[in-house]
């Protein structure tokens, strides 16, 4: 299935649901919500981490589409941050894709789009950190190959200057 370069809040959401309802990934009583913040960092104040919020970035791949010039490219390192707590029997994840500037333009950063298998991957990894970090499971998933290395993805090197994550300390490109 191919990629698309346009960022589908609804994707991520379907997938969301369709992992939480129909393969019960969090099998407990507790009600999970999926939200967008395209403003949140991954830092966590000591209030917020009184009050049960975590963070996971995970590095996806994701392919993006300059709206100046309409050119197209992949990448390997597209950060998507989690932010993610429970409380009183209510779950919350809060998600923001960063973007990738244009090589050529450089006038701001893209969205990019994935594809269902990436987001549900993404996912799965968030929900294995949910069972860790909220119900005490063991994490199974630690020893698995993250998502950038379970597959050989030619891409250029990763040039930091034009990616969103990188320029706020964040970037993915250490982890492999």
């Amino acid at each position: 299935m191919g990629r698309s370069t346009e960022w589908i809040p609804a994707l991520w959401l379907d997938v969301f649901n369709d992992l939480l309802y129909e393969d019960n990934q969090l099998d407990y009583e507790d009600q999970w919500t999926l939200n967008f913040s395209y403003s949140q960092t991954d830092t966590v104040t000591k209030d917020e981490r009184k009050r049960g919020w975590k963070v996971y970035a995970h590095c996806a791949r994701g392919k993006f589409q300059c709206a100046s010039c309409r050119k197209t490219w992949p990448s390997a390192r597209v950060v998507v941050l989690f932010r993610y707590r429970l409380q009183r029997g209510r779950g919350t994840v809060i998600m923001r894709p960063f973007g990738q500037a244009c090589r050529r333009c450089q006038d701001g950063f893209e969205l990019g789009g994935f594809s269902e298998n990436e987001v549900e991957h993404a996912l799965l990894r968030v929900f294995a950190k949910i069972r860790k970090n909220c119900y005490g499971e063991d994490d199974d998933d630690d020893d698995d190959v993250s998502s950038t290395e379970s597959t050989v993805v030619r891409t250029r090197p990763h040039e930091d200057t034009l990616c969103e994550a990188c320029c706020m300390g964040i970037c993915c490109q250490d982890d492999s």
